[in-house]
């Protein structure tokens, strides 16, 4: 199993597989051949349906400059993987492509160049495993994850300060997000309303609600585990730190827990909307959170692995369907709920643990998030092309 440090990746929004990952990937083409007179991105799968209102092309042309075409390939195709295949040029002469697929939460894979992306810190790819070793070894979760990652914790402390200033940037911003939807910020809205009645879940949703505007409007996020369900997290993360009075190494450690679990499902199933629907964003997102806040509150290992069981059953075959291709309806709204989800399956398996033991495990939802995601129809992957995003081409 890959890192979990890359569960938590500080980009420029709306959306990690859209934008993080195609930065990266051609950040690596122009570092390997410089000067050449012009490049050619093309897109598929979701990065071409809804790259536009993902700024995609924008991006790209952020890192290649002037010299780079972009080209949407709006073929829909059974599977829509997000591809990008990056030529580059001397003249008319090509000098080399690069097969690029974007796997969710900024990952990438290329075909003819190692991105790191891949290489394997953990010698264990499911739950049970996991569990069974630290029971053999007498660890914690947090030891485990330290024995084979020991620099993750240094990692989050800066992802921590991340989640936390997105959220202080969004409680403090008004006015209109989209004028395309005609959407404004309810960020400080929700949040002065929160103080005023001092009701803690309409706080934790004002701050999903502020990480989820910061992104949409394309500033810096930290994923987790991508940027379309970055407010769940930083909900909990600003939360925990500011009116639950943990101490931020007590939450980097939680937060390294449920980096775990979304690093499992991203292993099995997929954390990309792209190929799993939203239930591998969102979902994923409230059982990291779910799990961080069972360690938190001092759960033992079977309970968190409940809490993350929970968080992720419940959201089975979410479908991904942004309005327009932007990162605004449904999405931020589904932060909102899912910081509240993940406190109710933390508060479900810390009481239900102590009537019984549970039937369903971790890896046998990860299983069934796997070949729900492969049943989900491309019309609801992250394409505009069904669910809320046709109702409202219907209107148009």
């Amino acid at each position: 199993m890959q890192a979990i440090k890359d569960i938590f990746r500080i980009g420029k929004g709306p959306s990690s597989s859209h934008t993080i990952a195609p930065y990266r990937a051609c950040d690596l083409f122009l570092k390997n051949h410089k000067d050449l007179d012009h490049y050619k991105v093309e897109l598929y799968g979701s990065l071409a349906l809804t790259g536009k209102g993902h700024k995609t092309d924008a991006i790209i042309k952020e890192v290649l400059g002037a010299k780079a075409d972009v080209h949407f390939c709006l073929k829909l195709d059974e599977e829509p993987r997000n591809i990008m295949i990056i030529k580059g040029y001397q003249g008319e002469k090509l000098i080399d492509t690069w097969h690029v697929e974007s796997l969710g939460g900024g990952s990438i894979k290329i075909n003819e160049y190692d991105s790191g992306d891949e290489r394997e810190y953990y010698p264990h790819d499911h739950f049970d495993d996991i569990k069974a070793y630290c029971k053999a070894n007498d660890l914690l979760l947090i030891d485990y994850i330290l024995k084979f990652e020991p620099d993750i914790l240094d990692y989050l402390d800066h992802c921590i300060d991340m989640m936390c200033e997105s959220v202080k940037r969004g409680i403090s911003k008004e006015g209109l997000l989209n004028d395309r939807l005609g959407v404004f910020r309810s960020a400080k809205g929700l949040f002065l309303e929160g103080q005023k009645s001092n009701d803690p879940d309409l706080l934790r949703m004002a701050y999903a609600y502020a990480a989820s505007e910061e992104n949409a409007d394309g500033d810096i996020v930290c994923t987790a585990p991508t940027l379309g369900s970055c407010g769940v997290a930083a909900s909990f993360v600003y939360s925990s730190l500011y009116d639950g009075g943990y101490s931020k190494d007590m939450i980097k450690k939680a937060l390294a827990v449920g980096g775990l679990f979304a690093n499992i499902i991203k292993k099995n199933a997929s954390i990309s909307g792209a190929l799993g629907g939203c239930q591998a964003e969102i979902g994923t997102a409230c059982a990291l959170t779910a799990s961080a806040i069972t360690y938190l509150e001092g759960g033992d290992i079977d309970t968190i692995e409940y809490a993350a069981e929970v968080g992720i059953e419940h959201h089975l075959g979410l479908t991904c369907d942004p309005v327009y291709g932007l990162v605004i309806i449904p999405c931020i709204e589904r932060n909102a709920v899912a910081i509240l989800r993940s406190y109710d399956a933390a508060k479900l398996a810390i009481n239900i643990a102590r009537l019984h033991n549970h039937k369903v495990s971790f890896d046998m939802v990860v299983g069934s998030m796997r070949e729900t995601g492969k049943m989900i129809s491309p019309e609801f992957k992250e394409t505009s092309l069904g669910g809320l995003a046709l109702a409202f081409k219907e209107e148009d």
